[in-house]
């Protein structure tokens, strides 16, 4: 095994894999979604230009618009670099257009791309067309200015199926255009790369079995101890008690390994790399949007360092609800213990940013419960924002830094690219059940650059044999491998819980570089038991890169969301995050038998309590003094504070001391109050994902036994957070360890068990 190498100079190109060779829409297809892009961000102009092309503003307009973005501009040349940005179109970048192909063709499943060629059918069509824009021409054939109130139409139009048609087209509008505008970035000043002081790390080099090309049409077959697919918190701990235990460990991975000298990644490459399904995944009804990592290191590669412990009453509730004594056990606590002390959990060298200030601060003037989130920098500062695209520094101590090297050293094998397709299984005589005896799929080589967007890759048919089999593909995956391998225990796929959150924003006087600084170091949990049964909401921070941030807020007009998003060096961001009563559920891809499908809608329950913290992190921005507060729900126009004016004899509440019982902010709340969270205008977005193999003490009621172990199989086991019998209520990283460590602990208990008994019988 490859010993620590010495860190390497950053940036390294990670271009993303060719796109499709065959493209579903057609050259009027594309003209049509163009337009509609163009639509939502157009390049605007104070000249009478190409109406279809541009959007034409009275001069007095247009340079009003000018003056207030150059108000937030830093820049030597911002009058030039604000006027390029107002004429810059969504479609006028190849990335956009290249990011929009592989969306349609690659990502979305088969029912939405057919709903999406539908709309764009019916759009092209003068009789369609007429229905849906109130105009019998097609909608590309439109000046801009009507395209526009076509689609602000839509957001509030009578039937809901076009409220929908507002929020996804226009979020995805945004979403692409956010990650590839090349001017966004210099308004804001926004660099490429963090701006933080961590002195880069040294980093383990991983070295990874290569398959040799097939002489014969037979799969290439490799023997081992215990197979573990996933190399993400859950298969990282669980391969390295393994291979400290001494078994023949392979862990197996669909992704690949990206090294510090590519992180972190652009949100472009990124999304593409590091999440599953490049970042687009979404609940079924799109209410939600699903961020899952997908990488070498799974979630712990781009999560957000908080590392909190299991809280006492959800261990409570699993041990009592569920039957599962161990969660209030010590040695559940021992394992919580020790993956933090691997990961040196702790809280004394962090720096909070003005985001995570707020929220202590606004919390403290309230009189609310507030704390300190610990971070897995093994006790040293890591002021990085960016670690959602993976973390270049080495500061971040996730598997990839800690569990995964361990196990290397240790002996364990290691191979990326292979996506397995199906678990094998044998019939066991003694116990009557099947019995896992491995693992077979497709491994892709990277191309002769080291990269995955060559043609030169090879693709290989490999079976891994092994007589323990460890599925830890997280909460969507999962239970996808375990339905397609033939196991139909009713409870695969139920129960899924994605913590759901809406989110909130303010605007300050001053410059707040939101990227920069740890992202997630503070969390108030006043409001985590609203039910009087352990379920609320926490407040916390959001991760400011421009587009985790930037998409999820509405879109009212092309001008309007421009001068919005040029705002964002001066915004701070923060969730409601629920925790979730009832759950959703994944299945398989109906169409190609291997995509996760997710149905999931969030709950009144849920709801009533996303609100409940929306309008306490209001009340957190006002007493803090912040300009604007905005929120993710379409209908509900941003607060302003008001200033007052002595020369008019303008007398304003809140200026010099601001009380969350002004008047002005009051009548406020009562509308966002009122408004609530309209379905379905009001997109979610989710994080976490949990429980979709839930543990529990029958087959009856779960998939796994307290043990871990699959019901009804020999030698199968799940170590990840799918085993979580209801949500965790807190990102679920550090719990995820915890439970897998006790798991695989178990696992090498058993095997030494039945290895000594063995043994005995040999001598006899």
């Amino acid at each position: 095994m490859s010993e620590l190498a010495s860190y390497r100079v950053r940036q390294a190109p990670s271009p993303l894999a060719p796109g499709p060779e065959v493209d579903v829409l057609t050259p009027e297809h594309w003209a049509i979604l163009s337009a509609i892009a163009d639509t939502i961000i157009p390049s605007f102009t104070p000249l009478a230009g190409n109406r279809l092309l541009q959007h034409p503003l009275r001069r007095e307009v247009f340079e009003g618009s000018c003056e207030r973005l150059e108000q937030g501009v830093n820049h030597e040349d911002a009058h030039v670099l604000t006027t390029h940005y107002l004429a810059e179109s969504a479609s006028s970048q190849k990335e956009f257009k290249e990011g929009l192909t592989r969306l349609v063709n690659v990502q979305l499943h088969d029912a939405a791309r057919k709903q999406l060629v539908f709309i764009l059918n019916t759009l092209g069509s003068r009789v369609g067309s007429l229905l849906l824009t109130g105009y019998a021409q097609p909608i590309d054939s439109l000046p801009i200015q009507t395209r526009e109130s076509v689609i602000q139409g839509w957001a509030t139009a009578r039937l809901p199926p076009l409220r929908q048609l507002h929020r996804s087209l226009t979020t995805l509008v945004k979403v692409l255009w956010v990650r590839t505008s090349p001017t966004l970035g210099p308004m804001l000043g926004y660099p490429r790369l963090p701006v933080h002081d961590n002195p880069p790390g040294s980093f383990y080099s991983f070295v990874f079995l290569q398959i040799p090309p097939a002489t014969v049409n037979e799969p290439e077959i490799i023997e081992a101890d215990v197979v573990v697919v996933g190399s993400g918190c859950g298969g990282a701990v669980a391969a390295n008690e393994f291979a400290q235990a001494g078994l023949r460990t392979i862990v197996v991975d669909k992704s690949y390994y990206w090294p510090p000298e590519h992180l972190p990644m652009s949100e472009y490459e990124g999304f593409g790399h590091l999440f599953a399904n490049g970042g687009a995944l979404q609940t079924d009804d799109t209410s939600v949007a699903i961020v899952a990592g997908s990488a070498w290191g799974g979630g712990g590669t781009v999560n957000w360092s908080a590392s909190l412990q299991t809280q006492g009453y959800v261990r409570y509730e699993w041990s009592r609800k569920f039957g599962l004594t161990h969660f209030t056990s010590s040695e559940f606590q021992a394992d919580l213990d020790a993956v933090c002390e691997r990961m040196g959990v702790g809280t004394a060298a962090i720096e909070h940013n003005k985001t995570n200030q707020v929220l202590l601060h606004g919390a403290r003037k309230l009189g609310w419960n507030a704390k300190v989130v610990p971070q897995n920098t093994a006790g040293r500062a890591h002021n990085c924002g960016y670690c959602t695209m993976g973390c270049g520094s080495c500061g971040k101590q996730g598997p990839t830094e800690t569990f995964l090297p361990d196990a290397a050293k240790a002996g364990a094998d290691f191979l990326e690219g292979f996506d397995v397709q199906t678990v094998l299984f044998e019939d066991d005589v003694v116990s009557g059940e099947k019995r896992a005896v491995g693992v077979k799929g497709i491994w892709k080589s990277r191309d002769r650059n080291g990269g995955v967007a060559g043609s030169d890759r090879i693709n290989r048919e490999v079976i891994i044999r092994a007589p323990k089999v460890v599925i830890a593909c997280g909460s969507l995956y999962t239970p996808v491998l375990l339905l397609r391998s033939g196991l139909r225990n009713n409870h695969i796929g139920r129960h899924l819980h994605v913590h759901p959150v809406c989110l909130m924003g303010a605007v300050w006087d001053e410059f707040t570089m939101p990227w920069e600084g740890s992202i997630l170091t503070s969390v108030v949990n006043e409001l985590e038991n609203l039910d009087g049964d352990g379920y609320g909401v926490k407040l916390e921070a959001n991760s400011m890169l421009p587009s985790l941030f930037l998409p999820l807020f509405p879109w009212r007009s092309g001008l309007e969301y421009k001068e919005f998003a040029a705002k964002m060096n001066r915004i701070t961001g923060y969730i409601s995050l629920s925790r979730d009563r009832k759950g959703g559920r994944v299945y398989l891809d109906p169409v190609d038998n291997t995509r996760a499908r997710i149905a999931y809608t969030p709950s009144a329950h849920d709801k009533e309590h996303i609100l409940t913290g929306l309008i306490a992190l209001a009340q957190l921005l006002y007493i803090e003094g912040a300009r604007e507060i905005f929120t993710s729900i379409p209908s509900m126009e941003p607060f302003v504070r008001p200033s007052a004016d002595l020369q008019a004899n303008v007398n304003v509440t809140g200026i010099t001391a601001p009380s969350i019982n002004d008047a002005e902010f009051q009548t406020w709340l009562d509308k966002l109050r009122r408004t609530g969270l309209p379905s379905p205008d009001t997109g979610y977005a989710s994080a976490h994902q949990m429980g979709s193999c839930r543990m529990g003490t029958s087959p009856e009621n779960s998939v796994v036994d307290p043990m871990g172990r699959v019901y009804g199989v020999q030698g199968l086991y799940i170590c990840d957070a799918s085993v979580f019998p209801s949500a965790s209520g807190v990102n679920p990283m550090v719990t995820n360890m915890a439970i897998s460590r006790g798991t695989a602990r178990h696992i090498v208990e058993r095997t030494r068990f039945s290895q000594h008994k063995s043994a005995a019988k040999a001598r006899l």
